[in-house]
């Protein structure tokens, strides 16, 4: 009897947690995948992205250690950092490439972009790593994003039960959205049932998607809402009252609407110019971050000795970042026949700078703020690009530029989502050097899934349609038509610029680019993304904050995966069936 319980309990494990296997790496892949598609469809959609650390490691938890049976959480960590670098790319990319699409250049090398980003991920990983101890260890930045990954991570029934309410959500999102794009049922116009004007637009988007973001976002995204009623309730009406509006009869003989000549002549374009001032302001706010970051590089210099054995060999990162140099080189020379070497080692030199200096800041905001300008210093990246390119032509100066400038967004976007991810693994005791490792692994699909994306769906409906409005590359796109002389309404731009940098001013982080999307997003958005804020709010005041974090915050991010993956696959099929 004595001998048959011994043999029936389970021996206690000895020796170290597994961490980085197989099963991290494949699970990582494949959930990094899912992530990718489903937040780069977002940013199209919304004009900003949202990290995809604790979307990895709940889905991890729910594979790794409710199917799988595995209970390493060092192993979830591995898998939740290959997960993300793979969404690395996804703001990096969708931040800067439908300005091609939007601009009529799709003509340009595909492979070859993908290659730039490839190796711009490799570059931003391999400058940022030698500050990990600098910035984590030492100056013990907070890094919001990676205590809240550290803390799914931490938590195992908590993680499993999160892992299903986001499967449920999705179910739920995708159906309702199936459902939508069927029957065409993609609008709801309440505003014509109460008897409302149609200059204020009262016309609801039907998407769990929008709610599931605003959900998440909570009383951050408010200033977002702010800036659609300050056009359709507040400006629209003072407009109607001034008798400023165009004749009705020359609106419907130029086949339009007062909703769309409001939005496409006034609102949408100052909303740009909000766009691009409040980015340009959020940099220059950061600028004693850079006062910071150099003095972390320098103290990180000192210091390297102490980290043998717990980083990546530095000889390694030397290789990354001159092979990395070199491609970017090649890259800008093949991008189009007009650029030389001389232009094209200069391009190199100017990106790879600008990866450093900006993949620092990015750093140093994510860690202490957990809010990061990458939308502004893509802007200013691919502006001085523009500028070093503007002889050659519209056409090579525009592809040239974009293709480097994706590569160094890329890279930037890597350098941030390593640091954030290196946080949780400080947290939960994970070893640095097999992260940075997994982000290495995982920095290469990422491009590869995006592209694909970005021209499945530019196929599907058209980049900066009001299906897929793709803010931040519209900003782009005019901020290039306006350097080579393009026909934009420069007025509208700088005026909406002045008020983006004054907003940002306020030392609210990104309002200015907040309010400015309420500008340029269709106001259809903005209504249906209030009631996710008031369903955080209301869950917050009712059921408290931890209910929000344990239930909501799952439920949300599963609103906006099976949306995602929904619109995405529905998009496939027009393309590929009608080819």
């Amino acid at each position: 009897m004595e001998s048959s319980t011994a043999g029936s309990t389970r021996a206690p494990r000895m020796g170290p947690y597994p961490e980085f296997t197989w099963a991290a790496v494949l699970v990582g892949y494949a959930l990094g995948v899912l992530i990718a598609v489903s937040i780069g469809y977002l940013s199209l959609k919304l004009g900003f992205s949202i990290e995809g650390s604790e979307l990895a490691a709940i889905l991890g938890f729910g594979i790794l250690r409710g199917l799988m049976r595995r209970n390493s959480i060092i192993e979830n960590n591995i898998n939740q950092t290959i997960a993300s670098a793979v969404n690395g790319a996804s703001a990096g990319m969708m931040f800067s490439v439908p300005a091609l699409f939007i601009l009529g250049f799709e003509d340009f090398n595909h492979p070859l972009l993908v290659l730039g980003c490839i190796a711009g991920g490799i570059l931003g990983i391999a400058f940022i790593i030698p500050l990990r101890k600098q910035m984590i260890d030492f100056n013990r930045l907070a890094f919001p994003g990676g205590i809240a990954t550290a803390a799914v991570l931490k938590a195992p029934g908590a993680g499993i039960r999160k892992a299903w309410l986001l499967v449920g959500g999705a179910l739920v999102s995708g159906l309702v959205h199936f459902v939508s794009l069927s029957t065409g049922f993609e609008d709801w116009n309440l505003g014509a049932l109460i008897g409302m004007p149609e200059y204020m637009n009262g016309i609801w988007y039907v998407s769990l998607l929008t709610v599931g973001v605003a959900f998440l976002a909570g009383k951050g995204g408010f200033f977002f809402i702010v800036g659609g009623y300050v056009c359709w309730w507040l400006l629209a009406p003072i407009l109607n009252a001034s008798g400023l509006f165009p004749d009705p009869a020359t609106l419907a003989a130029e086949g339009t609407s007062i909703t769309n000549y409001l939005r496409l002549t006034l609102f949408r374009p100052v909303g740009i110019g909000m766009l691009i001032g409040g980015a340009v302001m959020g940099i220059v706010l950061a600028f004693p971050l850079v006062v910071s970051a150099i003095r972390s590089m320098r103290d990180a210099a000192k210091s390297r000795t102490e980290m043998a054995g717990e980083e990546l060999p530095i000889q390694m990162l030397y290789l990354g970042v001159a092979g990395a140099f070199v491609v970017l080189t090649l890259i800008a020379v093949y991008s189009v026949q007009e650029v030389g070497w001389a232009r094209g080692a200069l391009m190199a030199v100017l990106g790879t700078l600008w990866i450093w200096v900006a993949g620092v800041v990015l750093s140093e905001c994510i860690g202490r703020t957990n809010w990061s300008p990458l939308s502004g210093m893509t802007l200013i990246g691919i502006t001085i690009l523009i500028f070093v390119t503007s002889g050659l032509g519209d056409r090579a100066a525009i592809i040239s530029s974009i293709v480097v400038g994706a590569a160094m967004c890329v890279a930037m976007a890597q350098a941030t989502d390593l640091m954030l991810d290196l946080k949780c693994g400080y947290i939960v005791g994970a070893t640095p050097k097999k992260q940075q490792l997994a982000q290495f692994l995982g920095s290469w699909i990422g491009p590869i899934v995006i592209i694909f994306l970005i021209v499945v769906l530019h196929k599907a409906y058209g980049l900066g349609s009001d299906q897929l409005p793709a803010p931040q590359g519209q900003a782009l796109a005019s901020v290039i038509q306006g350097i080579l002389g393009g026909d934009v309404p420069t007025d509208k731009y700088l005026t909406g610029a002045g008020l983006g940098a004054l907003l940002s001013a306020s030392g609210i982080g990104g309002l200015g680019v907040l309010v400015g999307l309420g500008f340029y997003l269709p106001f259809n958005i903005v209504l249906t993304y209030t009631v996710g804020t008031l369903l955080r709010v209301f869950a917050d005041w009712k059921a408290g904050h931890q209910w929000s974090e344990d239930v909501g915050i799952p439920i949300a991010a599963g609103l906006i995966v099976g949306e995602a993956l929904v619109g995405v696959g529905y998009s496939m099929i027009i393309v590929f069936g009608a080819s």
